[in-house]
């Protein structure tokens, strides 16, 4: 069984943002799949918290963190880009940084999901930036998509 814990905030005013990027690939998995090898979770704690709802959810579907998959944003990688990554450094991410703590290991799986960066010009800051929601340009249903495709690619090798 995999966990997959997708990071974002609750809330309408955030529900397209490019910070929910997560959501919407649980939201994604849960339009494709009906039960199997998957738990789908949405942490209702904010970004920040997000390790209280998947240490919960870890703990009650008896998942050890080398099965948690924890869906987010990547500020630091171009629009588009996917990355799978086992275990590694938190990279400064607040909602990483929580699960480690309440997983006790860093040792979990991340799907990185690349947003991109404020462009040449533009005064918002990185926070700021990735709290607005996806522009149209940016086909936000394709690589929502793509990274939903990569959990499943994922769970189809996952012994």
């Amino acid at each position: 069984m995999l966990l997959v814990a997708g990071l974002g905030n609750p809330g309408r005013e955030y529900a397209r943002n490019r910070h929910n990027a997560g959501y919407l690939v649980v939201d994604e998995l849960a339009r494709r799949h009906d039960g199997g090898k998957l738990v789908l979770l949405k942490p209702e704690t904010y970004m920040n918290e997000s390790g209280r709802s998947v240490g919960a959810a870890a703990a009650f579907f008896k998942v050890e963190p080398e099965h948690v998959l924890v869906v987010h944003d990547e500020g630091d990688f171009d629009l588009g880009r996917i990355e799978l990554k086992h275990g590694g450094g938190l990279a400064g991410h607040n909602g990483l940084r929580s699960i480690a703590q309440h997983l006790g290991t860093q040792d979990f799986a991340r799907l990185r999901i690349g947003v991109g960066r404020p462009e040449r010009g533009d005064p918002r800051t990185l926070a700021d930036y990735v709290l607005a929601d996806f522009d149209a340009h940016d086909d936000a249903d394709a690589l929502i998509a793509r990274a939903a495709d990569a959990v499943e690619e994922l769970v189809a090798t996952t012994p």
